[in-house]
């Protein structure tokens, strides 16, 4: 229970520092968000119609940085990240909600699949050691992860949409088509959605085949391993949950960090597949200069990426109590 608090307390301190920087960076560039939109429509506004604009932006130059720190804090309390320069007058919070299901459904259910096979071969290659799954599908899993996102995506719309026409090239669905939940909508989100999967799955894996190859090495060299495999215990059960189960344990964090990083998407995969997630609207909110939709995006990242962590945290605790006492 006390590690859990230490890591709670440890939890809200870096979300507090998150939030601070968060709200300072932007006040550090020149300009503010107003001022960004009227000169991109070369207009001029009397210091009223600014200032009343700077409101709805979420920043209020006639009050001290004090009381901005404190609203900031408020609206982030209540879930007001203020309104979006690009989709200018709707919210930050609906903007991101729009395109919060499409990254998570994309990116993070590819990269939990990528993080479970990329386990398994892992465990699979160290457990049989110098064989021929050993010698292969490591090599082959990090040949094909030390491709870039984009060329490797290119190459999938080239090939498998342009050449062959087995999937389309780019979007979440057809175009005109209607989000309904029925079978060919569906079967739209499958056809779309397999070669930006595909992209991050081949992109990916290999280093989780690596990271799990060496440490099982490192586990199966140990004496509580060595004593099981003496009882006669069965090479499945000595594998997972002996061996496979404590060498794990160092790729939590590194997938609980993945996980939070999926809300931040695939940028290159989507801006290539033009695929309407978090990734590609944090592109287009960098070209318009959208400071209150880049802020937004980055707290969901942060708080994103924290949670993430503190799982892991609870998660390794867990199954290796020995990690209680020394943290």
């Amino acid at each position: 229970m006390a590690y859990i608090v230490r890591r709670l307390g440890f939890f809200v301190v870096t979300l507090w520092a998150a939030l601070t920087i968060n709200f300072f960076l932007p006040r550090m560039m020149p300009g503010n968000p107003a001022e960004a939109m009227i000169s991109s429509f070369h207009g001029h506004l009397n210091p009223q119609a600014m200032h009343a604009l700077e409101v709805a932006f979420g920043v209020n130059t006639r009050e001290s940085l004090v009381a901005q720190y404190w609203d900031y804090l408020r609206n982030i309390a209540t879930g007001n990240l203020g309104n979006s320069l690009t989709f200018f007058p709707n919210p930050v919070s609906q903007i991101i909600g729009q395109a919060l299901p499409w990254t998570l459904g994309l990116i993070g259910l590819t990269t939990v699949i990528s993080f479970i096979l990329g386990t398994l071969v892992g465990m699979i290659a160290a457990w049989r050691r110098g064989g021929l799954t050993d010698s292969v599908l490591p090599v082959t899993f990090i040949v094909t992860s030390s491709f870039p996102y984009f060329w490797l995506g290119i190459l999938c719309i080239y090939v498998f949409a342009l050449q062959l026409g087995w999937f389309p090239g780019n979007q979440a669905y057809d175009t005109g088509g209607q989000i309904t939940l029925t079978w060919s909508f569906l079967s739209q989100l499958l056809k779309h959605g397999t070669l930006p999967a595909l992209t991050i799955l081949i992109t990916s894996i290999g280093g989780w085949v690596l990271t799990m190859r060496n440490t099982m090495i490192t586990t199966l060299s140990e004496d509580y391993v060595r004593m099981a495999r003496a009882k006669g215990l069965s090479s499945f059960r000595v594998m997972t949950l002996y061996a496979g189960r404590n060498a794990i344990l160092p790729n939590l964090t590194g997938f609980a960090m993945s996980l939070g990083f999926v809300l931040s998407g695939a940028l290159l995969t989507e801006i290539v597949f033009n695929y309407p997630g978090l990734g590609y609207l944090l592109y287009q909110a960098v070209t318009n200069e959208d400071y209150p939709l880049m802020q937004g995006i980055f707290l969901i990242i942060t708080v994103a990426v924290l949670i993430a962590v503190l799982l892991a945290d609870v998660a390794t605790a867990v199954l290796d109590p020995r990690t209680r006492g020394s943290s």
